[in-house]
């Protein structure tokens, strides 16, 4: 039987380690990216800000955080793909960082021979970039969409900082996860996932409108004039009388048949496929009632050890759950052959 274990979130919010825990500094993140300057205005309460339902603001935000924080020279997506916020990006990683510590006697891995594979990387590749300039590991970014691929290779051809760091492959078939994407003589000491969160498009619009409501809720709170922001409303988050994500997102990164639960519980059955190439799967889990049927999945598919993982992020909560193959002697032998540094 799987041992289980749960891990809280510090009560403050983000990782400890994660240098998005204070208020952007817009002026100096504006040095690092003067392109942002034009999106930035005081809001009701005298501070710097950006307009957050503008997804060119939020795009251009990251561009100057990755920038001002990870060193990137060059970083840019499609129109319409996923632009996600970074701060949660870089908890997700470092949540994965001290749980290779804690496998590795509190002390974490870093270096290129570390080896992570991030599942459904998408156009920005962001994973891989933080996790590379901040813990010196290698990646591989998976996706099903060639666009995504040549995205994510551009960016990653675009920095010096990235070369040799990180590799793009394209999953050919969309029913696989792990196969084609590891290869027989591949070794990952951790997978990561954000899978697509809803079950069909017109939930993911739901979830669309109901995300620009609560923009609107939360300006007028902080004082803003509910009439202003409709304008903005209108102008960025709608598009032929349909809401439009902020962060932006393509079918395959929003949503799946089944959604969240039926993309997970796949993702289990095949990681018994590669048990032994993989040190610790792990993945996001937004909705919290999906727990109790991934716990049952993975007791059947015969994990060793299984994790969860709490996060807050603001006023919202998520988690990742972590699983192991390896037996604690197995576990011993991965340690002493890879993480040793």
């Amino acid at each position: 039987m799987a041992q289980k274990h749960k891990q809280k979130a510090p009560s403050k919010g983000l990782h400890p380690r994660n240098p998005h825990r204070a208020r952007y500094d817009f002026d100096k993140l504006i040095q690092s990216c003067p392109e942002l300057s034009p999106f930035v205005a005081k809001n009701p309460y005298g501070d710097l800000s950006v307009n957050f339902s503008d997804p060119e603001a939020v795009k251009v935000l990251n561009r100057a955080l990755l920038s001002h924080f990870y060193s990137v020279s060059y970083w840019d997506i499609p129109a319409g793909f996923l632009c996600p916020p970074i701060p949660g990006r870089a908890d997700y990683l470092h949540y994965i960082a001290d749980l290779l510590a804690d496998s590795n006697g509190g002390k974490i891995p870093k270096g290129k021979t570390i080896k992570g594979i991030d599942i459904g990387a998408g156009a920005n590749c962001v994973y891989p970039i933080i996790g590379h300039r901040v813990y010196g590991w290698q990646f591989v970014a998976a996706d099903i969409d060639p666009v995504s691929i040549k995205s994510a290779r551009f960016i990653v051809e675009s920095n010096p900082s990235l070369k040799g760091a990180i590799q793009c492959r394209l999953q050919k078939n969309p029913d696989h996860i792990f196969a084609g994407m590891i290869n027989d003589s591949d070794l990952f000491d951790f997978t990561m996932c954000n899978p697509p969160f809803h079950a069909s498009l017109e939930e993911a619009m739901a979830g669309s409108a109901r995300k620009v409501k609560n923009l609107a809720a939360n300006s007028e709170k902080k004082g803003g004039r509910k009439q202003d922001f409709q304008r903005d409303k209108t102008s960025n988050a709608m598009k032929g009388n349909k809401p439009v994500l902020n962060f932006g997102g393509q079918k395959a990164e929003l949503w799946c048949p089944g959604g969240e639960a039926a993309f997970i519980k796949r993702m289990i059955n095949q990681s018994v496929e590669k048990s032994s190439q993989c040190f610790w799967f792990t993945t996001l889990v937004s909705k919290k009632d999906n727990l109790s049927l991934i716990y049952k999945q993975l007791k059947k598919a015969g994990a060793v050890e299984v994790k969860t993982i709490d996060m807050a992020q603001g006023q919202k909560l998520t988690r990742i759950v972590a699983w192991t193959f390896l037996t604690p002697e197995q576990q011993g032998v991965w340690r002493n052959t890879r993480w040793v540094n």
